[in-house]
């Protein structure tokens, strides 16, 4: 079995993604990180590898947490973008407000993303969020309050939402986790 490390291989691909996702030409962003157009594009090639202060300042400049640019685990070449295993799943996020996201997307190169979302038990978001993006979640397992706009549903395993660039808060206010799978599209991690 051939294992290579996709950090080198689809860090470039995953860069350039949430460039596109965020409206920025390679210019744009060149100048946000006072780099070349011809750097960045030599990193979104793959052709050369940003230093961890340059991930730290790209991650910035995109608004995507560092944890999603360093989470590459090496993975059989014949898997690498198509096939996510568990234990190889990128996580997302900080884990404030006790939410747990791992990608379950081999990368960000699709129109959409689909995400593992854990909601711990007793755990509630902090702020109301709104993202220019289209999302659909199916509840797995465990119970979540969910505030789409006005309205406010208490989702049951089996139970699936929409989200169209409304304003969402969600909390899990039971004693167990809220298991969640959500599809959001553009990706915005």
């Amino acid at each position: 079995m051939d294992l290579h490390n996709t950090n080198s291989q689809s860090l470039g691909a995953d860069l350039r993604a949430l460039r596109h996702a965020r409206g920025l030409t390679l210019a744009q962003l060149a100048a946000r990180l006072g780099r070349s157009v011809g750097w960045l594009s030599q990193v979104e090639r793959d052709l050369s590898e940003p230093s961890i202060s340059d991930l730290r300042q790209i991650g910035a400049a995109l608004g995507a947490p560092i944890s999603m640019l360093f989470g590459h685990a090496p993975i059989p070449a014949d898997e690498a973008g198509l096939v996510v295993r568990r234990d190889a799943r990128r996580r997302l996020g900080s884990g404030a407000a006790g939410l747990v996201e791992e990608l379950l997307s081999p990368d960000l190169t699709d129109d959409f993303e689909m995400v593992h979302s854990t909601f711990l038990p007793r755990s509630e978001i902090g702020e109301t969020v709104t993202r220019p993006t289209q999302e659909v979640g199916y509840v797995i397992s465990g119970r979540l309050d969910l505030e789409i706009g006005p309205r406010s549903f208490s989702l049951n395993p089996g139970d699936s939402f929409r989200i169209r660039g409304e304003p969402f808060r969600w909390a899990n206010p039971h004693d167990e986790p809220a298991v969640v799978i959500w599809v959001i599209a553009p990706p915005v991690y």
